[in-house]
């Protein structure tokens, strides 16, 4: 599974509660739904491209992480 973060169009704001069901329906298991325009969550590597087709979606991209070492670890 790859974390995901899914930016909804504009034109769809008022509807993003739709846009999270369609995307559902595409295999995307949504975490968080924000009113601001983007829904995250995470799905199989394959399933990304078939969520960009999503009728409000404007974009769909990878949630990168990083892990800082714990402040008393020895400098590198």
């Amino acid at each position: 599974m790859v974390n995901i973060n899914v930016t909804v169009d504009s034109e769809h704001l008022s509807a993003i509660g739709e846009v999270a069901e369609a995307l559902r329906l595409r295999g995307m298991e949504v975490e968080q739904v924000l009113e601001s325009g983007f829904i995250t969550g995470s799905v199989p590597n394959d399933s990304r491209p078939e969520l960009e087709t999503v009728d409000g979606v404007e974009s769909v991209s990878e949630d990168l992480s990083y892990q800082l070492p714990p402040p008393d670890d020895d400098i590198q």
